[in-house]
């Protein structure tokens, strides 16, 4: 792919867009009012939350991954990357600013969410939208939607669940059944229509695919804090089958993340690992993907095939 060149550089850039997470525990009930549009969590919600960054450090690593991503893909398409936040500092508006500021003429939207649901890339569309309102500004945007199935965001993952299965099953003395995982959201958003759950499954089947998987399934994770139904099956059932069925160890793949955060550090590593223990099995995962360089370089292909296309021959 034609790298981009020095007269490219002050009409377009790049624009991550993510979720957002609290750097400290005292900033987590301001927090939690973005999650949630403004309506408050019950108390003894809030208090469960404020454990559970406690047990990871205190604030979340998310932002510092996404910065890392940002600065990564910068070096990579000689542009300028920003970043903005849904639920927390820097915001999607303020990102936005930033672009307007820098006479930026046309940005290429990326949510960190491979996968679409209006749930979280929908929300990222509004208040981008919201936020390119407020500018009255020329700036054009080309927002991907989706890229659930791209090559190397695939082989990404396959590389990283390779490598830590190799070493799972090497300490295990055999084979280990695999669980790929991803946030889950409301069983109404997958009954209006949204492409999620399928999308999900297509990233799991093409990953294990790519590492030659036989023995696999996908489960959700990390489901919210409502009385509505979430989508499942949730990772705690599947780790119950197994254990019923003999097993001794389990691999996860979050299929669903990018980088290191709480669904990773806590959900993951604290939770489902000690929960596995009190059923008789021991958890592995595979490494995030965080800056690796095959992100960066789906990201970078996904930004010059909205403003750099290639003319069929």
């Amino acid at each position: 792919m034609d790298e981009v060149t020095a007269s490219n550089r002050d009409r377009w850039g790049v624009l991550l867009l993510a979720h957002g997470a609290p750097d400290r525990l005292e900033d987590i009930p301001e927090f939690l009012l973005y999650v949630r549009g403004g309506r408050k969590f019950p108390e003894e919600a809030v208090g469960e939350i404020v454990h559970r960054y406690s047990q990871i450090g205190g604030g979340s690593p998310l932002l510092k991954w996404t910065r890392r991503q940002a600065e990564a893909l910068a070096r990579r398409l000689h542009s300028p990357v920003y970043v903005g936040m849904r639920n927390w500092q820097p915001f999607i508006a303020d990102a936005v600013a930033e672009l307007v500021r820098d006479c930026v003429r046309r940005a290429v939207v990326i949510c960190l969410a491979p996968h679409n649901s209006q749930t979280s890339v929908g929300l990222y569309r509004l208040r981008l939208e919201e936020a390119l309102a407020r500018t009255h500004s020329d700036l054009s945007v080309q927002f991907v939607e989706s890229w659930h199935d791209h090559p190397l965001l695939i082989q990404g993952f396959a590389e990283k669940l390779r490598a830590g299965l190799d070493q799972a099953e090497a300490a295990a003395g055999g084979r280990i059944p695999v669980i790929f995982t991803a946030h889950s959201v409301p069983e109404r958003t997958i009954a209006d229509g949204d492409p999620y759950d399928q999308q999900v499954r297509e990233t799991a089947a093409r990953v294990a695919a790519a590492v030659g998987l036989k023995d696999w399934r996908c489960a959700y994770q990390s489901q919210g804090m409502t009385p509505e139904p979430w989508l499942g099956p949730g990772v705690e059932e599947e780790i119950d089958a197994l254990a019923a069925a003999g097993y001794r160890h389990v691999f996860m793949a979050p299929i669903g993340f990018l980088c290191d955060h709480l669904e990773i550090l806590y959900d993951v590593d604290i939770f489902f690992r000690d929960y596995a223990r009190q059923q008789g099995l021991t958890l592995w995962r595979s490494e995030s993907l965080n800056d690796s360089p095959l992100l960066i370089e789906a990201l970078a292909f996904l930004a010059l095939e909205q403003t750099h296309p290639r003319v069929p021959a």
